[in-house]
């Protein structure tokens, strides 16, 4: 079985309710309250693990909702490789009001961090010696912008496949360095990136010529509900959204993510393996809350993406 190593700096526990309505002064009594493990490649493991795969999660963790994180992610068979901090583990809410139904998201910056710490992940990376890590997520207060650049060493000395999703300096940084085997930006990341708006035929250019630059050997850029195009030696596949009705943005980006990886350890094609990421971003757009989407979801919109 191929390894898949997740890493998330900046983790969250998710708690997300419903409330009739959302008042301001006025207490907001939720209901249907949930506590989910999150943060960008918490999600992506939690995808895999969906899908059947088997991944570890490295994640920086601190206090005691760093070691309900670990509780969490365990209750869900996911394994744990916790990086201690001293800063307490981020709390983010997601409120849905009925009345509107409109879906309020209140993300904390989370703790501070210490170049030890992040080096602490470089040295995680390190015990592993085949397969694929996964990097998502933003960078913490205090974490340099080469963060992510730390990492992608770890794992490409080791011969891993090292893949990103972050945005802003962290991703320049990265593309900067280069090598990368999957980088998965948004429209706006790709726009800030170049340095302005592009239409169409631009946004295919510029992906690709991250790829001819061997900035990434694959470039997945999702663009909403205009769907999403891969880049990659071969050259652009184009395809557009699978209408859902959209719920809830949580985890969207990370579960795309996390089925595509997934399904290229099961030696799927890259076409295929895109196909799938997809039809996961799309079910997890259809869902309420920070609650990922079912296998059965994916598979069933991949169903209708597979003859595109």
């Amino acid at each position: 079985m191929t390894s898949i190593v997740t890493v998330t700096l900046n983790p969250t526990i998710d708690v997300f309710g419903e409330a009739e309505a959302v008042r301001p002064t006025h207490k907001v009594r939720l209901g249907g309250t949930t506590y989910e493990p999150g943060g960008g490649g918490i999600n992506v493991a939690r995808m895999i693990r969906e899908l059947g795969g088997a991944t570890t999660a490295i994640a920086l963790c601190g206090g005691e909702m760093g070691s309900f994180l670990a509780r969490l992610l365990t209750e869900e068979g996911i394994a744990l490789q916790p990086v201690a901090i001293s800063g307490q583990t981020r709390v983010a809410f997601m409120v849905r009001d009925r009345s509107s139904g409109l879906e309020y998201r209140f993300v904390p910056e989370g703790p501070r961090v210490e170049i030890a710490d992040v080096e602490h992940c470089v040295a995680a990376i390190s015990l592993h010696r085949e397969g694929y890590v996964v990097a998502s997520g933003s960078l913490p207060a205090g974490a340099p912008s080469d963060c992510y650049v730390r990492l992608a060493k770890a794992a490409q000395r080791n011969g891993l496949a090292f893949v990103l999703d972050t945005s802003g300096e962290a991703l320049r940084a990265a593309l900067e360095h280069g090598g990368l085997f999957l980088v998965k930006p948004s429209r706006s990341e790709l726009e800030a990136y170049s340095g302005g708006p592009l239409d169409e035929t631009g946004l295919a250019r510029e992906a690709q010529k991250l790829v001819e630059a061997g900035k990434s050997r694959f470039v997945a850029l999702t663009l909403g509900a205009d769907g999403a195009l891969l880049a990659s030696p071969e050259g652009v596949l184009r395809l557009p959204a699978i209408p859902v009705p959209v719920r809830s943005a949580v985890g969207a980006g990370d579960s795309f993510l996390g089925a595509m990886v997934w399904a290229l350890t099961e030696n799927w094609s890259t076409a295929d393996a895109f196909r799938l990421g997809l039809a996961a971003g799309s079910a997890a757009a259809g869902n309420i809350g920070a609650t990922l989407c079912t296998r059965e979801d994916v598979f069933t919109l991949y169903q209708r993406v597979h003859a595109c």
